[in-house]
């Protein structure tokens, strides 16, 4: 035992000296009084000699001397359990049988001591490590600062217990938890860390200006987009700010911890059922070929290169014109896919002797055409670079694809192309008519697809109103 230090030398001696008592207290209950006999006397001495020190080895190999206790939670109350089991068994065998055989003692210990030894084993181990707990929690609620904000967690579930847990323990967060909402009727005028569940989440309003809220905060990563704006919304008209855990995939993802708590974001809000994609309609044509992606240091482009990279190509070429974003998401793949095979491409798709080079060079299986310009008002007024790129550009592709008869080309268009209003969109139209009738003509996989507003994208119109509205507005 001395190769290993104990972690509470303290509960060690404690343990000890209580079990020590566990014998004799045990008698005095037995035989009511302190009136045993000399054989009797002499068998709790020689019970208490051999069963103290069996107790104590089994409890340090239970682990009750290497743990935390005053941050004991379910796993240290069923290393409590463990022991003080494991030590009950043993002095019944040791108190019934071992003594008597060996010849140490002249009788057995009497059954009903053994069995109130068991039952006072287990109060000695549980209760000086819970006390420590106990002591822990009040001593920190009395170092809470202050000027701390009351707040709410919408959700009492297992997010919103995780956050309860660290803001009851962290002080210097300057947040004290004062009870859930949730909208499961079950939950109701129950409690979840001794924090009263006060009712259903259209409750939001009544309940801060009831209880004084400053804040109120959601816990709820897997909730839908309508649950989050009801709370945001309620949270609103009682004047309280709101924030919220990260989502699932942040957790998973590593990211960040289910206790790190943000501001509600656009995306949280307009949450909905995520499209399932057939992707193995789109492995066939991926997987172990080679896959070029024009426009890769784009938005879309370098989300298309993560979603294609899982599908395991033989060989992904990252062509870009910017060589910063194509440096970006090659050290991003190279991270996250470091067995790929990755090819970086700096040209423009406007150069089209150097997309006959580039296609004939990797002899791509598929290309994805995501490159083009993208901002409507920008385009309005550079109406040329809107033609040459987004027209010519995918001309040219498209050219070089069939002359080096690539199976299957993407064009990734824009829903600006129906019936456009604006030069951007009407040079994406023209470019989805060229993939067409080079897809007439050679009677081939040639397509083209429309995005409508992707959420976040670099220049999107979502992050445009964000930071209108965190400038104070106007949102125009």
């Amino acid at each position: 035992m001395s190769a290993r230090p104990f972690r509470n030398r303290y509960l060690l001696l404690a343990d000890a000296l209580l079990l020590a008592l566990v014998v004799p207290l045990a008698y005095v209950l037995r035989f009511t009084g302190l009136d045993w006999g000399r054989e009797q006397l002499w068998t709790a001495c020689c019970f208490i000699a051999v069963a103290v020190p069996v107790k104590l080895i089994i409890f340090y190999a239970s682990g009750l001397y290497q743990r935390l206790w005053r941050h004991a939670s379910t796993p240290e109350l069923e290393a409590i359990a463990i022991g003080a089991a494991g030590a009950g068994v043993a002095s019944m065998l040791l108190g019934a049988l071992a003594l008597p055989w060996i010849g140490l003692v002249a009788q057995r210990v009497p059954l009903s001591v053994l069995a109130m030894d068991v039952l006072l084993t287990l109060v000695v181990a549980a209760a000086p490590r819970l006390a420590l707990r106990v002591a822990h929690v009040r001593g920190a609620r009395r170092n809470r600062l202050a000027d701390e904000r009351r707040v709410l967690i919408a959700g009492a579930g297992a997010a919103g217990q995780m956050i309860a847990k660290e803001l009851l323990t962290n002080a210097q967060l300057g947040l004290i938890p004062v009870g859930f909402v949730d909208d499961n009727p079950s939950k109701h005028r129950q409690r979840l860390l001794n924090l009263r569940v006060f009712g259903a989440l259209s409750e939001i309003p009544h309940i801060v200006q009831r209880e004084e809220i400053a804040e109120v905060i959601i816990a709820m990563p897997s909730a839908t987009g309508a649950v989050i704006r009801q709370v945001v919304q309620a949270a609103r008209e009682a004047g309280v700010q709101t924030r919220t855990v990260p989502g699932l995939f942040e957790i998973i993802a590593g990211q960040v911890g289910v206790s790190a708590l943000r501001e509600v974001r656009i995306e949280d809000l307009l949450r909905r059922e995520p499209v399932r994609t057939d992707l193995d309609s789109v492995r066939e044509i991926v997987h172990g070929h080679t896959v070029m992606v024009t426009g890769a240091g784009g938005s879309i482009g370098s989300e298309l290169c993560r979603q294609l990279a899982e599908l395991a190509p033989g060989r992904l070429v990252l062509l870009g014109h910017g060589e910063n974003s194509i440096f970006e998401i090659l050290g991003e793949l190279k991270r996250t896919h470091s067995w790929l095979r990755l090819t970086p491409v700096i040209a423009d798709v406007r150069d089209l002797e150097r997309m006959r080079a580039v296609c004939a060079k990797y002899r791509p299986h598929a290309i994805f055409h995501a490159a083009a310009h993208k901002h409507v008002p920008l385009m309005e007024e550079n109406i040329a670079e809107a033609v040459t790129n987004n027209v010519l550009g995918t001309r040219n592709v498209v050219t070089a694809a069939a002359e080096c008869r690539v199976p299957h080309f993407v064009l990734i268009s824009t829903d600006k192309a129906v019936r456009p209003t604006s030069v951007m969109g009407a040079t994406k139209r023209i470019a989805e008519h060229v993939v067409h009738e080079c897809a007439v003509q050679r009677k081939s996989g040639y397509v083209s697809v429309r995005f409508g507003n992707v959420l976040g994208s670099r220049g999107s119109v979502v992050p445009t109103f964000m930071r209108q509205i965190a400038d104070g507005g106007p949102v125009t």
